[in-house]
């Protein structure tokens, strides 16, 4: 963050700080991420509800230094420009007082989608694949603007009052180019992280692929495809070493089709798997139309 201060110094742009404290009335904290808080708030100089979102400055310190060179934007920057259904949208973004970065986004009435894994809620148990093709869509739009967003997981994503899934987070997001699929730099929630990222090999946008594929995996059955010990860093390390358990082992009324697209998105190997989000949804897809006409036959998508 630092550098990104300095940087911006530099191109003799004018930081302007605000007072978040007076400018906002925080109602009540809805939700703390790894590196950030978020409140619900109202802003005074537009009386609108919004989740205000502030970065914790130590920890956002640390992460830009894992890019120290790379230019990479700010996680505001890249915020500010993402326009999609299934994005949660960003207003502003700018710097407290404090010198900590902060984010207004527009607030969604609704549950994390982890809620409803952990508890597989009927609304889940429904809209199992719905969910799993909206989320898609979001990532194939990260996809499309070049970017890779590293961190797909229940706990970034929430399902609004409209049943409408959005991606809420994007501090890890990178730009999809050659030096940031370098091998070498292994951010993420551990259990969600595809062994090539793991094992500091080269990546590419399949890293989300195979996220998205276990989300959507625990989505359907609430386990993982392995049994881990414990979410440490050194147990999925463990884990992904051994084949992942078929998914119709957990859920053994799950349609053949289904599970075979699902499976074949956590495949080890990234030419194993889907060559890219958008030939995975429409795999998806496929398998919706076919199961929404009660149909039971279809041909496999390559």
């Amino acid at each position: 963050m630092i550098d990104f201060f300095k940087k911006l110094l530099g191109g003799g742009k004018k930081i302007t700080k605000t007072d978040i404290d007076s400018r906002f009335n925080k109602v009540g904290r809805v939700g703390q991420g790894t590196m950030s808080k978020v409140w619900k708030a109202i802003d005074y100089t537009t009386g609108r509800t919004v989740a205000l979102k502030v970065l914790d400055k130590e920890k956002t310190e640390k992460l830009e230094a894992r890019f120290k060179g790379l230019d990479r934007p700010s996680e505001g920057e890249i915020a500010m420009q993402l326009k999609h259904p299934n994005v949660v949208r960003t207003l502003e973004h700018g710097w407290t007082r404090d010198a900590e970065q902060f984010l207004v986004m527009e607030y969604i009435e609704g549950s994390g989608l982890s809620f409803h894994v952990l508890n597989q809620s009927k609304l889940l148990q429904k809209k199992r694949l719905e969910f799993a093709i909206q989320l898609g869509q979001a990532i194939e739009y990260f996809h499309r603007e070049n970017w890779i967003h590293r961190d797909i997981c229940p706990r970034n994503v929430m399902v609004d009052e409209n049943n409408v899934v959005k991606l809420i987070d994007f501090g890890l997001v990178v730009p999809n180019t050659p030096d940031f699929r370098k091998p070498g730099n292994r951010t993420g929630t551990a259990q969600y992280m595809a062994p090539e990222l793991v094992k500091r090999q080269p990546t590419d946008q399949r890293i989300d692929v195979y996220s998205f594929g276990i989300t959507t995996y625990e989505m359907f059955t609430k386990n993982f495809p392995w049994k881990l010990k414990s979410s440490s860093f050194e147990a999925v390390v463990q884990a992904i070493n051994s084949p992942p358990t078929p998914i119709q082992e957990h859920c053994p009324k799950i349609d053949a089709e289904l599970a075979e697209v699902l499976m074949k998105a956590i495949a080890a190997r990234p030419d194993d798997r889907w060559s890219s989000m958008t030939r995975l949804l429409e795999a998806l897809r496929t398998v919706h139309a076919r199961t929404a006409t009660g149909l039971t036959t279809s041909k496999q998508r390559s």
